[in-house]
């Protein structure tokens, strides 16, 4: 009976693995909660452009073509959800990847399941420098499947630094909430001041914690000191709470920080406190080239709005999947490996919303983190909010992204 048990197990083995019939990838992120703008855009972002691939017939994979299968997961922007959900998607042996996250902490959570496992997962639309520099280390993995699709903080805040040094300020305050993200971006910013010659003083370093209603005290601390302008990272309502104590206390110097603040719950709460706010962005809901139109079109008469909550994490979440489709037909395989190995030298060009993908990422190198970042400074704008809107800050990148013409 065991030889006949032990046969049977061998011919069970031997016959070949049932081929896929679709791409099973997982879309996570907040969908609830204070960063839900962010998260519940780029998922949406995500489905459009599923949605796309999957009314075209799906994604050519050998000699079939199959279509995609989103499973969702809301991590609700806690960290213990993120870890429980990264160890739910690494458990499944058919799971060909994973595009989402938010929040940092929730990254640091999680991720290190997937990578464990050996699942290819595309950070979008965000999450803090620690997400990606958690790998690069002397003892680090020789091969991570964790890449980014999101304008990294270095990029953010030197472009913030960048701005207020433009504009002439010599003393400005940091504002940062609590949280992994806005701890680590105040510590950018503070590395930017730096690296730009030191041009600005920091007169004064405030915290406040998700949740927190009332910045008076830290804000007059920065008055108080000479701030010329506030340099600000956080995510969530908080923001607006800021914007609109300034200007309870009569702060009238210019609010500048992260993409975060062209959130809808930042712009709808801080109402015309928020005018004038300055931040870099990947994508501004505006039509300024054939292909952004169609995209915000589409999106607009999808999901039923005239606004899009989160414009950067929408077209962050559509270009996320692009590639990552680049890479299974590329691969010729749904295996998360195989897939990772595409990403890392893709070879054909994806034409996106925000750009022209060309080898977004490169064979990881754990002394440079940004071979599996995909952003660099050219992609990114700074963006400014006028009356409930986000719209180009300087002229000149709208002629640039106008210029274009992407299909």
């Amino acid at each position: 009976m065991k030889k006949l048990l032990g046969m049977l197990l061998l011919f069970l083995v031997a016959l070949p693995a049932q081929a896929a019939d679709t791409v099973k990838l997982a879309i996570t992120g907040p969908f609830t909660g204070g960063s839900a703008p962010m998260g519940t855009s780029a998922r949406d972002g995500a489905k459009l452009a599923i949605a796309e691939i999957n009314a075209a017939g799906g994604i050519q994979v050998g000699d079939k073509k199959l279509k995609i299968e989103p499973i969702e997961r809301d991590d609700e922007a806690k960290n213990e959800r993120g870890a429980l959900i990264g160890q739910e998607l690494a458990a499944m042996s058919d799971l060909a990847g994973v595009i989402g996250s938010v929040n940092t902490g929730v990254v640091l959570a999680g991720d290190k399941h997937l990578q464990a496992a050996g699942i290819t997962k595309i950070i979008c639309p965000a999450a803090g420098s620690a997400s990606m520099t958690q790998w690069a280390k002397e003892d680090g993995p020789k091969t991570l499947s964790i890449f980014r699709f999101a304008a990294h903080d270095g990029i953010q805040s030197s472009m913030v630094v960048e701005e207020a040094i433009n504009r002439k300020f010599k003393k400005v305050a940091i504002l940062h909430d609590s949280t992994n993200y806005g701890v680590s971006g105040r510590d950018d910013l503070v590395k930017q001041i730096g690296l730009q010659g030191n041009k600005l003083e920091v007169v004064a370093t405030e915290k406040f914690n998700i949740g927190d209603k009332d910045m008076t005290a830290q804000l007059l601390r920065g008055k108080a000191a000479g701030a010329q302008a506030i340099l600000i990272w956080g995510i969530g309502p908080e923001l607006a709470a800021v914007a609109n104590g300034m200007a309870k206390i009569g702060m009238k110097e210019p609010l500048i920080g992260g993409w975060t603040l062209s959130m809808s719950n930042f712009i709808d709460n801080a109402g015309k406190n928020g005018n004038g706010t300055l931040m870099p962005q990947t994508f501004i809901e505006e039509a300024v080239s054939p292909r952004a139109k169609a995209f915000i079109d589409a999106y607009h008469k999808t999901y039923g709005v005239t606004r899009i909550p989160s414009p950067v994490s929408a077209a962050q979440g559509y270009d996320a999947v692009l590639i990552f489709a680049a890479a299974v037909k590329q691969a010729k395989s749904t295996s998360s490996l195989k897939i990772r190995d595409a990403l890392e030298d893709l070879k054909e060009p994806v034409e996106g919303v925000i750009a022209r993908w060309e080898k977004p990422y490169t064979k990881w190198d754990p002394a440079n983190v940004e071979t599996h970042e995909a952003f660099r400074r050219a992609q990114v704008v700074m963006g400014m909010v006028q009356d409930g809107r986000v719209v180009f800050a300087n002229e000149a990148d709208r002629a640039r992204l106008a210029k274009r013409g992407a299909k």
